[in-house]
């Protein structure tokens, strides 16, 4: 199968080798998100993993209206452009609306557009435009093949440098299932195709007014995901998952993370 690539800011990620997408689920304090990205880097520079800093400025799609949203685009948007320069790290957030789009494609490395919204035409659109790569997100209601379309939609926008991410499908009431099947699929799209760990892990609005999660497979499924073929490796990462301010069930703890790669990585050495 021929290579896949997308260049995120000065880095390029490719089907050639792993690489991984985390952070924080949200931006709790700029010192929070330093802590967290000065580790991954260190442990990715050690074991030769692209790395792309991800943490949400605005968590738009809250169980309750009472749940943590973040510090909102314009201060979150800050944090992360400082976050860049300062450790050398390609930034990534979601956008949920066309003119949080055209803001934040100034700042971002990559646009990310929420699995909850993947059919939204104009938005997918709208992070194509901004000339930034895009990670399109598959949405939980989607089949692997329906994606094509998505993809479709961005690329005739101008996107050049696209990632598709798969983050589980809804089973039932409050439940998300992985089918590793769906993985090949997706590269047959051209794209690099990352696999959501800690997200597919979710248990949505699983605890009522909160999702809950199952963290204890979120490193199960990476590893799955690895030997099915995935390229990259998104993961919701926090130095105390049970305080986190959101998606703390389902994250992974950061002293956790340098191990997970290294099993993933002698998985993906073993099955090619």
């Amino acid at each position: 199968m021929a290579e896949r690539t997308a260049r995120v800011g000065d880095l390029l990620l490719s089907s050639r080798f792993l690489f991984l997408i985390a952070g924080p689920c949200v931006i709790e304090s700029e010192a929070l998100c330093r802590r967290v990205a000065r580790h991954l880097k260190k442990v990715t520079e050690r074991l030769g993993v692209p790395y792309v800093f991800k943490a949400s400025y605005d968590k738009a799609n809250r169980t309750s209206g009472k749940s943590y949203r973040g510090p909102g685009w314009e201060d979150g948007l800050r944090i992360l452009a400082r976050l860049r320069e300062d450790l050398d790290v390609p930034v990534m957030s979601d956008v949920h609306s066309v003119e949080e789009a055209e803001t934040a494609g100034d700042i971002l490395d990559c646009l990310q557009v929420p699995a909850f919204l993947s059919r939204q035409t104009d938005l997918v659109q709208a992070a194509a435009r901004c000339g930034k790569a895009v990670n399109l997100k598959k949405g939980q209601f989607l089949a692997p093949w329906d994606m094509k379309n998505v993809v479709d939609k961005a690329a005739q926008a101008g996107a050049k440098n696209i990632l598709v991410t798969e983050r589980g499908t809804s089973f039932g009431y409050n439940r998300l299932v992985s089918d590793m099947t769906g993985l090949p699929v997706l590269a047959s799209l051209g794209r690099p195709v990352v696999f959501d760990a800690t997200h597919s892990a979710q248990q949505p609005g699983g605890l009522g007014s909160a999702t809950g999660g199952s963290r204890e497979m979120a490193a199960l499924l990476a590893r799955a995901a690895v030997a099915a073929g995935a390229d990259g490796l998104f993961l919701e990462v926090h130095p105390d998952p049970d305080k986190a301010l959101s998606d703390g069930p389902n994250s992974l703890a950061l002293k956790d993370a340098e191990r997970l790669l290294e099993t993933c990585l002698a998985i993906r050495s073993a099955v090619r």
